[in-house]
């Protein structure tokens, strides 16, 4: 472990002086911006900053001063330093990619108070004078020797493939959503802020008066919302099913009903709106440590899924990812293990559905398994293991073995690593929003935006299987 010295006062001369130099990144204008909670647009948005005169994104005035701040704790006086004030200048602004050199030098020491009086500069790489002044700090009596602790190392969450689903829908026309019972608060926010983005145009399935009263609670206006008055979930459901049977709703959304209450009517034999495909659930992770969107599938539908059931799951989610507009999803079938094992059946289905794959009976992606998670997502895991695959280490799509270890994994992903995951229901004759009250509002509108995504891209595609 390093560690840094203090200088006493009596140690220090006129005219010492201590540097460093530090490039501006993209990265340290965020963390200054969380700190400070200065999220002036121009530092964080490059249209934002060139309508204000700057040719790109600059970074904070006090990035450089907090660089002057750092050479007087760590290096001149060091540890037992204590600033008094500052006086600083600054003459302009510093962009991401500019490296700044930033250098104190004692000008001036006062006895009796152990002050010292610092000339401050920081310069860019291209000669120019960022900022200039001088600090006033007071030095330790006794020298000072302190370990320096490892820096924390911090994640950003830009929400940035959801952010990218939401702005590809803004030359879409939005799609017809009838909401099953949003009669809560929760249920109802995240329609009508989908309604906002324009991706949907919603209509409200459940009990009027409630459906007002949860609205005049949150602050909501449902002007122009058309409301469909039913006495309970289930006739709600059921409601909503004949709307997307008739033509009138291109998609569903689930409110504050349970999740069964809305599927027993999607797939009853008499009103439902199955389709020859096996229906499954696929989770849309934005997950801030990957380099990509994350699906999931299936950890909420099908429990145990035999060898046909995942068939149709993998198909239906590639369908999903390809009218997302990825042309060819990596499928990373998962197991515990990435050989075929007899003892784990996952390992032999998996294999299975490879050879499926070559077979043509499943189409449009490429597919690999037995993977472990790690072999799926990291290519060093990968490489170690000297897995050779196309999938390995770069998976788009996650087979689950089944429903307990997919759910498991969701959370996970939720709460350990800080995602988001949307969640869709395929396989019926319109996709399906389900939506859990642990979401955020933003992974609800990004969850009707995939659906909204999905419903116009099979206006032009082939016609779908048909119905059961």
């Amino acid at each position: 472990m390093a560690t840094i010295n203090g200088r006493t006062f009596d140690q220090i001369s006129v005219g010492d002086s201590a540097t460093l130099s530090r490039t501006l990144t993209m990265a340290d204008i965020e963390l200054f911006a969380v700190m400070s909670g200065d999220l002036n647009p121009w530092h964080l948005d490059e249209a934002a900053a060139r309508s204000c005169g700057f040719e790109r994104i600059a970074g904070h005035s006090q990035w450089g001063a907090a660089l002057l701040s750092s050479l007087i704790g760590t290096r001149l006086p060091g540890p037992g330093s204590r600033y008094v004030k500052q006086d600083l200048q600054f003459h302009k602004p510093v962009y991401i990619g500019d490296t700044v050199r930033a250098s104190v030098s004692v000008r001036e020491k006062r006895g009796a108070e152990r002050t010292i009086v610092l000339e401050c500069r920081c310069v860019d790489d291209r000669g120019d004078v960022v900022l200039d002044g001088t600090a006033t700090v007071t030095a330790s009596a006794q020298p000072l020797s302190l370990e320096v602790k490892e820096a924390p190392e911090v994640h950003f969450h830009r929400h940035e493939r959801f952010n990218s689903l939401i702005t590809r829908t803004r030359p879409l026309e939005p799609i017809t959503c009838a909401v099953a019972w949003p009669c809560n608060g929760d249920a109802l926010l995240g329609p009508l802020a989908a309604a906002r983005e324009n991706i949907i145009v919603p209509i409200l399935v459940g009990a009027e008066a409630t459906i007002r009263a949860a609205a005049e609670q949150q602050g909501e206006s449902l002007d122009g919302c058309r409301i469909e008055d039913c006495r309970d979930p289930v006739s709600a459901a059921i409601r909503c099913v004949e709307l997307a049977r008739e033509g009138q709703a291109e998609s569903l959304m689930k409110g504050s009903l349970h999740t069964d209450e809305l599927m027993s009517a999607v797939v009853s034999k008499t009103g439902g709106i199955r389709t020859a495909r096996r229906i499954s659930h696929v989770f849309a992770m934005d997950v801030p440590a990957y380099d990509r969107a994350l699906f999931i599938t299936d950890a909420a539908i099908n429990i145990v899924p035999t060898l046909a059931d995942k068939r149709d799951i993998i198909q239906n989610v590639i369908d999903l990812v390809r009218a997302l507009g990825l042309a060819q999803p990596r499928v990373a079938i998962l197991s515990a293990v990435e050989t075929i094992n007899e003892k784990l059946p996952s390992t032999i289905e998996a294999a299975a559905l490879c050879k499926m794959a070559d077979r043509g009976q499943i189409t449009g992606a490429l597919i690999d398994g037995p993977l472990a998670f790690d072999n799926a997502i990291s290519m060093q895991a990968a490489q170690i293991k000297k897995i050779v695959s196309p999938v390995a280490g770069q998976a788009d799509v996650l087979l689950v073995p089944d429903l307990e270890s997919g759910n498991m994994l969701v959370k996970q992903l939720s709460y350990f690593a800080g995602a988001d995951g949307g969640g869709i229901v395929l396989g019926a004759r319109v996709p399906i929003i389900l939506t859990s009250r642990a979401d955020s509002v933003r992974a609800r509108v990004a969850s009707a935006a995939i659906a909204q995504l999905f419903v116009h891209a099979r206006r032009t595609a082939a016609p779908q299987v048909a119905e059961a």
